[in-house]
């Protein structure tokens, strides 16, 4: 049978861990059962239930000690050792295969989905060996567009990551509600959404004494990401019910849920267009940390 999911990376501190808890709460609410599998072996502060715990099978702060690593090293290594052992994260996944929707919450170590092949050769594992549609959400931090030179290397990033992974995927801003406290933008934002001309920056990035004296490369990356004309991003705002709601109606398209199950589809989204949907992040997550602490103190 058919499973449908998300593989959620990006760089460390763009939010995968609160997406996953958000979108988790959210797609509970219009009705699917949701299994979120962490499989970040640095993650060990969890803000969800976690279905499957990659500390169960091996922990980054024992790698480290055991093999005087770094946490990059040892992040690098848990994630060959999953390879290896992958029976085992199939055998956890199997019993949820049959109704769960799967959000698979990735280390932030950029280079393991890029460079590396392990992350990669796990995705398709569990492609292949389960029939798991999943899209890849690749989360790069909005107040990056701030920045011309770091909008530049956020879409060098995800260039490669999309060439890499080989998988539907979806770049999204993240924190979006965020953006005007970092600073006024050169453009519009649906210049840095659509990936517009980008020789528009150039003149922002010489007026920058770190950037002008990597001119020459600038222009040349720039010129890749729009000969490839493969890099755009939808923005989030992880609190806001109607940006979740086309999130997920776009990821849906992605892998192929609204099509594997229209009438489903139409009821869960008629919830989110229609009715006042009961969901706000911060008070959710609040009842269920309480709930947590509650458990520990029993």
């Amino acid at each position: 049978m058919t499973a449908f999911g998300q593989v959620v990376i990006g760089p460390p501190g763009s939010g995968k861990t609160t997406y996953c808890n958000g979108l988790s709460q959210f797609l509970k609410l219009i009705g699917r059962k949701v299994a979120v599998v962490n499989l970040d072996p640095a993650n060990d502060a969890l803000p969800y239930d976690c279905a499957i715990n990659i500390e169960d099978l091996i922990k980054l702060g024992d790698v480290m000690a055991e093999h005087s690593l770094g946490p990059n090293g040892g992040l690098v290594y848990c994630m060959d050792y999953l390879e290896k052992y992958i029976d085992w994260l199939l055998f956890k996944l199997k019993p949820l295969l049959k109704d769960h929707y799967f959000l698979f919450d990735f280390p932030g170590q950029v280079e393991l989905f890029f460079l590396h092949s392990n992350a990669k050769n796990v995705i398709w594992k569990l492609i292949k060996q389960l029939d798991l549609r999943l899209t890849a959400i690749h989360l790069v931090d909005a107040h990056l567009c701030c920045d011309p030179g770091k909008y530049v290397s956020a879409l060098v990033l995800s260039l490669t990551t999309m060439l890499h992974l080989e998988l539907p995927h979806i770049n999204v801003l993240s924190k979006i509600d965020l953006i005007e406290s970092y600073g006024k933008l050169a453009y519009n934002l649906e210049f840095y959404t659509d990936v517009e001309d980008l020789s528009y920056l150039q003149y922002h990035l010489d007026q920058d004494p770190r950037s002008s004296k990597y001119r020459k490369l600038t222009k040349e990356l720039c010129d890749i990401i729009q000969d490839f004309s493969l890099v755009n991003f939808t923005t989030l705002d992880i609190q806001d019910k109607e940006s979740v709601g086309n999130l997920v109606k776009l990821i849906d398209k992605s892998n192929g849920y609204i099509f594997a199950g229209i009438e489903g589809s139409v009821v869960e989204f008629s919830k989110i267009a229609a009715a006042p949907l009961d969901w706000d992040y911060y008070r959710t997550a609040a009842i269920q940390e309480k709930y947590m602490k509650d458990d520990e103190f029993l």
